[in-house]
């Protein structure tokens, strides 16, 4: 067989495609037999050319796994000492490394059971040896066989990491510390355990030195490689990085400002700045590295990049991702710098640096927020000018970042829209498309929590968009559309003036079939769909068949976008016909069926660079192809079927809500899909199942609360949660009451897997990460848990209630104690009686939110004091005078929120109504009444029109002693659209009452009553 195969080799070689395939077929036959294996290391040390010997090591490591176990002792002894002796003794590099790579296999096999005890002594060996290439050849084999037999290393580690460390610091070759570098990346990659890589923190000096020498010589992969290994340090969760982050922050920022080195290279070293403001946020305000940081990304964002090469690794675009990625994690750090740029670069004389000033701002709108909306004044004064600009690059960034903070500076950036909506206007009529476009965007998100504000616009905007639809190109008119939708949205019942035309205008787009028209038909659905939300069933009932059937023709086109907006579509549609959606669910659930169970679509890269040299060599596969894996390069997703399944999912949900028991032949099927959704990998199909299953399981819903890495997942988890109990009662949670109750109490000890942060030691208390949507959610079970229980819910509020006063410390922040005060007051309010026993420990925190500066605060701790006067027995009334002392401001003309004012109203009716022996009412009373009726928060309405009237019906002197008040009160109340029927009847009882005490005499106030109120307030009168 050997000299046939070797004659078979150099065939391959050959140029010629035939005599090349004729080789490779025989060569696929003749490695069928074991024999196969002694040929090939026959020819690996013996063949006179190098490209033959390489062949036959490449040939070697596919096939020697099949036939390891079929050799005799004495042949396995000559592959292994035939393997050593190409490590030592071949000349040319390459076949070097592919006798090497042989070894990584064999030894996978032969070192576990003990059949190559002297592999590692001579790894050592070679490691120390004088001659460069058996050093170099012995850290290549450390790499590839930390892969393989990495858990023989383990004895030998501290061995093999001072090895390591001094072949780092190599003083005569560079390819020995390139190779050192390259195993140091991969015992990283291999070992999990925290001890072990922390001892790796002493290699970054001599890492970054390789680096530098590499990227002096011109060699750019090595810092590349360097970059990988800080990746691993960082994603770690030990404290890996210590003193040397300053280091790595450092030659990153050196490596990322060089304009002269490749993108990819200076798109790992912003990566490794993202990685860190990401995993070690502490670590770079703890080494005060976060301005040094900003002083490099910020200019980059107006580095000129040729934009044929991949935006991707564009310079401007990474630096903006690790601004974002920055404001997210250390807002407070980030705000002030990025704004001083930005006030600083709107003025620059090179456009560039305008188009970054701009930019800057609305990358940090996301995690900045709180702070922005403080400063809305001068930012918004720099985008503005910006969007006036001579330059259109200018001009496209103002529209991008108004465009985010419409998005995350609600809602306090609506309240500016007599400044911005006409700026927004002027730039649609932009000559730029890109601008145009960016206006657009802008123009959408800012309608989207828009109301009524938006009427006096409607006219000018609709001109506009309907112009731009019939005469845009297909980019702009999906935009244009999408911003349609935003009006439609905000405006409601105004928009049906415009309906008629823009629904006309969708056919046309509704029945393109071109791929590239398919992008513009998913919006013309969507749009059809939000203008049936706004215009409602009456009108849209009768016109939705035939957009309901090319909706569904459209499922044919093999299009994700077009099948995920239709989903979005026939939601909408179920919303607004409720039992009407009946007829369309055997035609639509099975889309969403079909969607739900698409292939997502991975796809893998997987390395084969060993054999990169060999042309190509394809056709003897591996005999190992399960065990022998490659080394996964990448992981890539289609995204488009996860926003697909997202939106079928999310469908599901709201054609079970909206059909009911129509939907009954669908469930099992549903619920299948549903519950496997539960756990899918990303958050966004995870977050639309949680809500669809709403009515169908709680396990999953307590499975995700303890376990899912996601806020917003755990947060919605909560709430379904909560609306469970406040649909069904208790009687649907009582076999999952015990695990809910720890699952609650581990969110409130902020234990559970979505609330793990970084672990550094130097994070302090103010920086911790927490979130308040998460936590609202939270504690919105208590309050659904005590009303489905009332006063049974007590021995399960006693052992949550230590943890939730933990948010309720001064040195927490002011929404914190808003969600403690107002989870107080409702659990007060349903859990009745055993809230006595917490009045102490509630009501000073209780009294000292009624001076809170935050609206919101004072307005719950007014509630929640006149429900813990209400429930919590003789125990309060020691504090009446302090009560009454803390809700005096909130009466007077100093208290700016009518809400926070008929909040106070409530709180003093239930002290009253409980204890009136208690309060002083001949100097309450006219102080109460003088802020009624009430204005805004009408569900204090029949407590405290309840009070009233209890004292009227019981002829209390003090109240009768204000009948001119009391009449003027009650006749607004009767005549008030905002109140209820049983409120009105309330008040009416009372008037009839002061009617029969005295008769004509009421006659003059009557007479003084506006003609509408002394109408309605006659209604109550008796009839004589």
């Amino acid at each position: 067989m050997a000299q046939s195969l070797e004659l078979l080799l150099i065939q391959f070689l050959m140029p010629d495609n035939d005599a090349r395939r004729q080789a490779e077929e025989q060569i696929k036959r003749l490695a069928k037999d074991p024999q196969v294996v002694p040929a090939l290391v026959q020819h690996l040390r013996t063949a006179k050319t190098p490209n033959v010997r390489q062949l036959a090591a490449v040939l070697l490591r596919k096939k020697i796994t099949g036939h390891w176990a079929k050799l005799s002792p004495q042949l396995k002894q000559l592959v292994k000492q035939s393997l050593i002796e190409s490590i030592t003794m071949e000349h040319s590099p390459p076949v070097r490394r592919a006798s090497a790579n042989v070894v990584s296999i064999v030894a996978k096999y032969a070192v576990p059971t003990g059949e190559w005890p002297d592999l590692l002594p001579f790894l050592f060996q070679c490691s120390q040896s004088a001659q460069e290439e058996h050093r170099e050849v012995a850290l290549i084999l450390f790499s590839s066989l930390t892969e393989t037999i990495g858990n023989t290393f383990r004895p030998h580690f501290t061995d093999l990491q001072a090895l390591l460390l001094k072949c780092l610091q190599d003083e005569t070759s560079n390819r020995v510390r390139v190779a050192a570098l390259k195993a140091v990346g991969s015992f990283i990659e291999f070992t999990h355990d925290g001890d072990e890589v922390v001892k790796f923190r002493e290699f970054i000096p001599s890492i970054l030195n390789v680096s530098r020498q590499s990227l002096a010589a011109g060699d750019e992969d090595v810092a590349v490689i360097a970059f990988e290994i800080f990746d691993e340090l960082i994603e770690s969760p030990a404290p890996l990085l210590g003193e040397s982050v300053k280091s790595i922050v450092q030659f990153s920022l050196e490596v990322c400002s060089s304009q002269s080195l490749e993108s990819n290279t200076r798109h790992q070293a912003i990566q490794i700045i993202s990685w860190l403001a990401k995993y070690k946020s502490a670590s770079l305000k703890k080494h005060k590295l976060v301005v040094p940081v900003l002083q490099v990304m910020c200019p980059l964002l107006a580095e000129s990049n040729n934009r044929d090469e991949d935006d991707d690794l564009a310079p401007d675009r990474a630096a903006a991702e690790v601004i974002d990625t920055m404001a997210v994690n250390l807002p407070k750090h980030i705000f002030s710098p990025v704004l001083e740029f930005s006030s600083l670069s709107s003025q620059s004389a090179n456009p560039k640096f305008r188009e970054a000033s701009a930019t800057s701002l609305g990358v940090i709108s996301e995690g900045c927020s709180e702070f922005m909306k403080d400063k809305l004044e001068p930012v918004l004064h720099i985008v503005l000018g910006a969007l006036r600009d001579p330059e259109q690059m200018v001009r496209g960034a103002a529209s991008f970042a108004l465009g985010q903070f419409a998005e995350y500076l609600q809602p306090e950036i609506v309240s500016h829209y007599q400044s911005v909506l006409p700026c927004i206007l002027n730039a649609l009529e932009d000559a730029s498309d890109e601008v145009k476009e960016k206006s657009y965007y802008a123009l959408a998100a800012f309608c989207e929590n828009m109301g009524e504000e938006i009427l006096p616009f409607l006219d000018p905007l609709m001109g506009k968009l309907l112009g731009a639809l019939h005469n845009s190109p297909r980019n702009l008119q999906e935009t244009c559309m999408s911003a349609i939708g935003s009006v439609a949205a905000a405006a409601e019942q105004a928009f049906i003036p415009y309906a008629e035309r823009v629904l006309e205008l969708m056919k046309t787009f509704l029945v393109l079939t071109n791929d590239e028209d398919l992008r513009a038909r998913a919006r013309a659905t969507e749009l059809v769909g939000i203008i049936a939300m706004s215009v409602g069933r009456t009108r849209m009932e009768p016109i939705l068949p035939p957009f309901i059937e090319a909706a569904i023709s459209g499922f044919g086109l093999e299009f994700s976008e077009l099948r995920e907006y239709t989903h979005g579509f026939f939601s909408n549609v179920a919303e607004i016909l409720d039992d009407g959606f009946i007829q369309y669910l055997p035609h639509v659930v099975p889309l969403a069926f079909s969607s739900c169970n698409l292939d997502d679509g991975s796809a893998v890269d997987i390395d084969e660079s060993d054999d990169e040299n060999i042309n190509n060599f394809g056709g003897v596969s591996s005999d190992d192809e399960v065990q022998d894996e490659p080394r996964v390069r990448n992981i890539s997703i289609r995204t488009g079927v996860l926003d697909e399944k997202a939106a079928a999912t999310q469908a599901l949900g709201l054609f079970a809500l909206h059909t009911k028991s129509s939907y009954g032949p669908y469930l099992e099927e549903s619920f299948k899909i549903l519950a496997k959704h539960s756990g899918y990998f990303h958050e966004d199909v995870r977050l639309q199942a949680i809500i669809a299953l709403k009515h169908t399981v709680m396990n999953v819903y307590i499975k995700t609360v303890t376990e899912d890495d996601d806020k917003e997942v755990v947060a919605q988890a909560c709430m379904s949660i909560a609306d469970i109990l406040k649909d069904f009662g208790y009687a649907a949670v009582e076999p999952y009451i015990s695990q809910l109750v720890d699952a609650t109490l581990v969110l409130f000890c902020e234990e559970s897997a979505c609330q793990q942060t970084e672990s550094d030691d130097d994070i302090d208390d103010g920086d911790t990460a927490h979130d308040e949507v998460l936590m609202d959610a939270v504690s919105d079970l208590l309050p659904a848990f005590a009303k489905s229980m009332g006063s049974h819910f007590a021995p399960i509020f006693a052992k949550l209630f230590e943890p939730l006063m933990k948010f309720a410390k001064a040195s927490r922040p002011p929404q914190d104690r808003t969600m403690v005060v107002a989870c107080l007051a409702e659990v007060a309010q349903d859990m009745g009686a055993p809230i006595a026993g917490y009045v102490d420990r509630v009501m000073p925190l209780v009294l000292k939110e009624l001076a809170s500066s935050d609206a919101t605060n004072r307005r719950n701790a007014a509630f929640c004091v006149g429900e813990l006067c209400r429930n919590g027995g003789d125990g309060t009334l020691k504090y009446y005078g302090d009560i009454l002392r803390g809700l005096f401001p909130l009466f007077g003309e100093s208290e700016p929120d009518d809400a926070v004012r008929d909040n106070a109203a409530g709180a003093v009716a239930r002290m009253i109504m409980v204890h009136p022996e208690s309060i002083p009412l001949n100097q309450v009373l006219p102080v109460f009444l003088k802020v009624l009726p009430l204005k805004e928060d009408h569900e204090e309405s029949m407590v405290v029109y309840t009070c009233m009237s209890t004292l009227v019906l019981s002829s209390n002197p003090q109240i009768l002693s204000l009948v001119p008040e009391l009449v003027n009160v009650f006749a607004q109340v009767v005549a008030s659209p905002a109140e209820t029927s049983e409120v009105k009847a309330q008040v009416g009882r009372a008037f009839s009452h002061l009617i029969s005490l005295y008769g004509q005499q009421m006659q003059p106030l009557l007479s003084n009553l506006p003609p509408a109120h002394a109408n309605a307030l006659a209604a109550f009168s008796p009839k004589s």
